[in-house]
């Protein structure tokens, strides 16, 4: 089986439990990056630290669970490398995976209920991608995230300093 990271904020705390349990009981070797109960947290470092593991080599897939899963998935897609998918349904979970080689699932643990939530793993899980076209595409988004970080580190490192506009600027 594979290896995989999982992590959540306060309200994804108890699907992540169920799914620590489930995957070890599935014969995955799970990565548990916290948090470790529904204390108010911070998603962000806990949804970055899952795509690290995973875009090092260290798990096969990423699971980062949330109230709605849409900050969790931004939060993971920051990582270079990255290609969190937020999966709320079967159908994204199959084309997340099938199209988009998608190695981080992202699900609402307020949107969907457990069962529908077991659905979704199971099927971003089992679903092999199927490269051909789809590989081509992969590829483009690739580069445009190299891209967009080499320019990001050029218009750091030369341009300067710009202020905000003052209030009178941007009133109408």
């Amino acid at each position: 089986m594979s290896r995989i990271a999982i992590g959540s904020d306060h309200a994804g705390y108890e699907l992540k439990q169920h799914f620590v349990q489930l995957l070890g009981s599935d014969g995955h070797e799970v990565i548990d990056l916290g948090t470790d109960s529904t204390d108010s947290v911070d998603y962000a470092p806990i949804c970055a630290a899952v795509g690290r593991v995973v875009r090092d080599g260290d798990a096969r897939f990423g699971v980062v669970l949330g109230g709605s899963g849409q900050g969790e998935q931004l939060a993971a897609n920051k990582v270079r490398g990255v290609r969190a998918a937020l999966c709320n349904d079967l159908y994204t979970a199959r084309m997340a995976r099938a199209h988009n080689d998608a190695n981080v699932l992202s699900i609402g643990a307020r949107v969907v209920g457990v069962g529908l939530a077991d659905e979704i793993l199971a099927t971003f899980l089992s679903t092999a991608f199927e490269g051909g076209r789809h590989a081509r595409r992969v590829e483009q988004i690739m580069a445009i995230e190299l891209a967009e970080a080499t320019a990001a580190t050029t218009s750091t490192s030369t341009s300067p300093t710009s202020t905000p506009p003052t209030t009178s600027e941007t009133e109408h």
